[in-house]
């Protein structure tokens, strides 16, 4: 199974640590977010990656390589001084000849509780272009931003602003058919996933699959501490590059 992590953004929210260390390195409990998101990749039979990468992306490829302390294949595509943003990241990796036909997508500052084969089975099972994990989010941990019923998204609204009454959120993994940008996106372009997301869901060619345990992240100061928590509750054992 391949993986696509879109790790080029700027990591405003972190500043002034992201000004000298890309987010994705971030020290999270006594080591670098990437090596805690690689484990759980790994873990959960995730073979090659891909890191679109922008900001201070070098340092991210000195720290992880070619993959090989995880098993996994690393590759890297760079997106270079002007960021492209989430679906223009995925155009440009579909344009280096580096994504499978279908491949996962994860935000670089996500960690998760889920186990990659499961949603991949979803989405085999569920017979559509793309697929979404959701958490039934009744606005606990972020705004809601998804409609979801009987394994399909029925409305993806990522600023959870409409008129729609959202108790789902995006989990943070989805897995996509290339296609699905080839066609969304002419090469070369810039864009945001979020449009191309919602367009799915009104099709009704969005699948879901529903994670019932919550979702961390080092977006913000308190999102890493509460990951730091609870890595350091769960007491586990030093990784491959530790």
């Amino acid at each position: 199974m391949q993986c696509l992590i879109l790790a080029g953004g700027l990591g405003s929210r972190m500043r002034p640590w992201t000004e000298a260390v890309p987010k994705a390195l971030l020290p999270v409990a006594g080591r670098s977010f990437a090596d805690w998101q690689l484990d759980w990749l790994a873990a959960g039979g995730v073979d090659r990656v891909v890191y679109s990468v922008g900001h201070l992306g070098d340092a991210i490829e000195d720290h992880v390589g070619d993959g090989r302390r995880w098993g996994v294949d690393v590759r890297y595509v760079k997106e270079g001084a002007v960021l492209r943003g989430t679906a223009g990241a995925i155009r440009l990796a579909a344009e280096h000849g580096v994504l499978d036909d279908t491949f996962f997508v994860l935000y670089g500052d996500s960690y998760l509780c889920v186990d990659p084969r499961a949603v991949a089975a979803a989405f085999v099972a569920a017979g559509r272009p793309a697929l979404m994990t959701v958490y039934h989010n009744r606005g606990s941990w972020d705004t809601s931003n998804v409609r979801y019923r009987d394994g399909v998204v029925e409305l993806y609204d990522k600023a959870g602003t409409g008129p729609d009454q959202l108790e789902y959120i995006d989990y943070g993994l989805m897995i996509l058919a290339r296609r699905v940008i080839e066609e969304a996106l002419e090469p070369g372009a810039s864009g945001d996933l979020a449009p191309v997301l919602h367009s799915l869901s009104r099709r009704r060619q969005l699948a879901g699959f529903e994670v019932t345990q919550r979702f961390f992240e080092i977006g913000s100061p308190g999102g890493l501490t509460e990951l730091e928590h609870y890595l350091r509750a769960r007491g586990d054992p030093p990784g491959p590059s530790s």
